[in-house]
């Protein structure tokens, strides 16, 4: 069997990732349209309530972003990931995706995940165990499909009540779910019940084990550099702003506040960050990355800026990087 028999694409689509951790309102809504201009084809942005360290300083509501994003640029935006089981209750999730398809003419994709204990400990609930995550996100999205029938909604589930509950302002069409997954079983979860997945490591055994039990749909990645004039500059951004990224395990879903984050990220070393992280403006070291993932079988990747040159990152991909990749 071929990679394009599994549903393995020859090349990929390339959106560019919005980090509300980060950066804040006006300036996520200046890379958007920035993003456009420049030839990237979709948005992922991020969905915190908290950053994940005091450096990052951002976390501004999503769902207020989408809105604004979708009066000023006509990308495909995904969110990456809404957790719709702790923090906001399944119903108004589905009322705010529901909102946000309509705004972007159905170009919404409601992009969801079992949560970090960091944004979602907020209103004291107890953290579980990530088998009761996952199946709390299952009933979640099917209450989310249900309440998009239009159809006056009372749902009695091992998780969630609705009484009497239903959304009028749909679009024309439900927007797609794609599910993320890290590890097995978040996998086969995204291959049952998603309509495409999302993952953030060119992790090839993954995209398989979804693309086989899911019948080859989807599976998007996202991805961050740390563009500079120099490696050094970009590695130093990236080691003093997403130390995060290098934390080992499942410690970015259980660690509950950036106070722990930064904790655990003391003992990240700056040589660790260089090894993981494409800094720098060498057209090759980013076309490389992106090479990785499209290997390991991605229909799309988003592309983040870890740092300050976030505009010139833009620029640099659309003059640099984007025109060197493959046809479709």
């Amino acid at each position: 069997m071929t990679r394009r028999d599994c549903g393995y694409p020859p090349s990929m689509r390339i959106g560019y990732f919005l980090s509300t951790e980060e950066y804040g309102p006006r300036g996520l809504i200046e890379q958007a349209q920035a993003a456009e201009r420049a030839g990237f084809e979709g948005l992922w942005i991020s969905d915190h309530f908290h950053p994940w360290n005091d450096e990052q300083g951002n976390s501004p509501f999503v769902w207020s972003m989408i809105g604004a994003i979708s009066q000023v640029c006509s990308l495909p935006i995904t969110t990456a990931v809404t957790c719709p089981t702790f923090r906001i209750h399944p119903a108004v999730i589905a009322q705010a995706a529901a909102t946000s398809g309509q705004l972007t003419d159905g170009r919404f994709v409601l992009g969801v995940g079992s949560g970090e204990a960091l944004n979602e400990h907020i209103l004291g609930d107890p953290w579980p165990t990530v088998d009761r995550r996952l199946e709390m996100l299952e009933e979640a999205v099917n209450l989310i499909r249900r309440l998009w029938t239009g159809e006056v909604v009372n749902w009695e589930g091992t998780h969630y009540r609705v009484d009497h509950a239903r959304i009028y302002n749909l679009p024309e069409s439900p927007p797609e779910i794609y599910v993320s997954g890290f590890g097995p079983k978040a996998t086969d979860l995204a291959a049952r019940i998603g309509d495409g997945f999302i993952n953030t490591a060119p992790d090839a055994d993954a995209v398989r084990r979804f693309k086989e039990g899911s019948g080859g749909r989807p599976a998007h990645a996202g991805a961050k550099v740390a563009f500079a004039p120099t490696e050094d500059e970009g590695w130093e951004h990236a080691h003093r702003l997403w130390p995060n990224a290098g934390l080992p395990g499942e410690l970015a879903q259980i660690l509950p506040t950036p106070e722990h984050f930064e904790q655990a990220s003391s003992l990240v070393t700056l040589e660790s960050t260089r090894d993981s992280v494409v800094a720098g403006n060498d057209p090759a070291a980013h076309l490389e990355q992106i090479a990785s993932y499209r290997d390991a079988g991605y229909d799309a990747l988003y592309v983040a800026n870890m740092g300050p040159h976030h505009q010139d990152m833009i620029r640099f991909y659309g003059q640099e990087v984007l025109p060197r990749l493959p046809a479709g």
